[in-house]
């Protein structure tokens, strides 16, 4: 029995080799892709780059929070911020008097929405989570700053909390300004941010509550749900606001790219990273499409390739073919995709302890520029017409003075070496001479190997802090000569290049 059980390992192992071998060969050697100018085009609003999220509510009166948010904005120039909690007790809004009678105060409100629209961003306002004096009970998610995920003691006053804030923002801001903003009620109410039984008909009674609440303010408010995880209850969602006449503006809800298959789709496949976050946003896609609201807006409030802090992943030049790839995939299926987080200035697991540790930000702790940041900051170059492009690993596109700007990537798993990949462009359509190629990998915008040369400290001092700022930042595009309407170009695994063609 035992010679048996070493005869399977052996044959495994073989096979395990050769699957790996061929995988390698499927990534390496060369690649030839034309690019046809005169191709079909196609809109292509930049829907991975309008709105972020952020830690929560209170981060925001953060000096590091603002600058991040400058700096995001700078690259992607976005225009809206998500972030949870603005209901939590630090932010001071809920309180009662010695009668019970509730008490508002809408002080650091003001602040952290002042704090947004001064640097160009509007609020995506999530209502949560429940103040300790209006929860029916101390129900704590786990999260590092304890928010209460408990259904309100007594509705009435929930819709009386939702009416005062929703006035408050209308009395300082004007109708014609938060009429541009988006209400969104709770979050990831399918999971343990929402303790009501069961799940989903408490978060309807949370839902219409709220939404209502808002919309008798004034009806030009914009308001959805379910946000949820998992891409979950949207079909449901859309079901019951029509059957109960509940006002929707549109539908939200989240996916990351290591969800498993059985809480997104019920089913036992092994789905890789680079393909499960835009076939959840097909799935929700297509119960829209076939839903009696066939016309409501998609918007994906939380995405990125981790739930978990995984430093190979996020902190990663990985994220520059993944971000890439989604791009590709998921166009045309979606109104807005949010990433989660542009800042690493965020609590939910505790205090930062060292700059990279597979945060969700864009940004490390000290503003230091992670690969993702520069991967958005590439592809924001991207032009506003998409042109048909047969290629797994390119994007070719138009802006509006007619320049071709075309991605190509080099994907391999996060665990993964892979290898180097050649590309040959075949260039039909344009008479352009020559081409800047700007490029993502180990050697150009990857701020690890400097990192890693002195000492990887935990707690880099301001002279270190700046040294990393500089070497995370991008070099000059390169410029190549095009011969024969051919362009040539090398990308290691996990690189990414931006070419454009004038």
């Amino acid at each position: 029995m035992r010679r048996w059980q070493v005869l399977v390992l052996i044959v495994l192992f073989i096979f395990c080799a050769n699957v790996s071998h061929l995988n390698a060969q499927a990534n390496s050697g060369s690649a030839a892709v034309v690019i046809d100018a005169s191709a079909p085009r196609s809109p292509l609003p930049h829907f991975w780059e309008k709105m972020f999220g952020s830690g929560r509510a209170i981060l925001s009166l953060r000096e590091g929070y603002r600058a991040d948010l400058r700096s995001v904005k700078q690259i992607t120039d976005f225009d809206y911020v998500r972030f949870h909690a603005i209901f939590h007790d630090e932010v001071g809004i809920y309180g009662e008097d010695d009668q019970g009678r509730a008490v508002y105060n809408f002080s650091y409100v003001d602040q952290i929405y002042d704090g947004l629209l001064a640097n160009g961003v509007r609020p995506f306002v999530e209502i949560s989570f429940m103040p300790y004096k209006l929860a029916a009970g101390n129900l704590l998610q786990p999260f590092w700053y304890k928010p209460n995920v408990s259904p309100p003691k007594d509705w009435n006053r929930w819709d009386d909390l939702v009416s005062a804030f929703t006035h408050h923002l209308l009395e300082r801001y004007g109708i014609d300004e938060v009429s541009q903003w988006y209400f969104e009620v709770w979050n990831e109410p399918n999971i343990d941010f929402w303790a009501g039984q069961p799940k989903q008909d408490t978060y309807w009674e949370l839902y219409d509550h709220t939404a209502l609440a808002i919309k008798k303010v004034n009806p030009r408010l914009r308001v959805g749900g379910p946000a949820t995880a998992q891409a979950a209850w949207v079909d449901a969602f859309i079901r019951h606001c029509a059957e109960k006449h509940v006002p929707v503006d549109y539908v939200s809800t989240h996916v990351y790219a290591n969800d498993s298959a059985q809480d997104v789709f019920g089913t036992q496949e092994n789905i890789p990273r680079d393909r499960m976050v835009c076939r959840a946003v097909d799935k929700v896609h297509k119960q829209i499409k076939t839903s009696s609201m066939p016309e409501l807006p998609l918007i994906w409030s939380e995405f990125n390739a981790s739930y978990k802090n995984e430093p190979e992943v996020t902190d990663a030049i990985y994220m520059g073919p993944w971000l890439a790839d989604m791009i590709r995939q998921c166009d045309g299926l979606v109104d807005v995709m949010s990433y989660w987080s542009f800042s690493d200035v965020f609590e939910e697991q505790g205090v930062v302890k060292t700059p990279f540790y597979g945060g969700y930000g864009l940004l490390a702790e000290d503003g230091i520029p992670k690969p993702a940041f520069n991967a958005f900051k590439l592809l924001h170059k991207l032009g506003e017409e998409r042109i048909r492009l047969d290629s797994d690993f390119a994007l070719l596109t138009r802006r509006k003075d007619g320049t071709l700007v075309l991605a190509v990537w080099n994907y391999a798993e996060p665990d993964q070496t892979g290898a180097s990949r050649t590309f040959t462009l075949n260039l039909k359509g344009t008479r352009a001479s020559h081409a800047l190629i700007s490029w993502l990998d180990s050697s150009h915008g990857d701020v690890h190997p400097a990192y890693e040369k002195m000492g990887s400290p935990r707690y880099p001092t301001q002279k270190q802090i700046q040294a990393l700022r500089e070497a995370a930042d991008l070099p000059s595009p390169e410029v190549q000569q095009i011969k024969n309407g051919e362009l040539r170009l090398s990308l290691p695994a996990h690189g990414l290049a931006v070419i454009e063609l004038k």
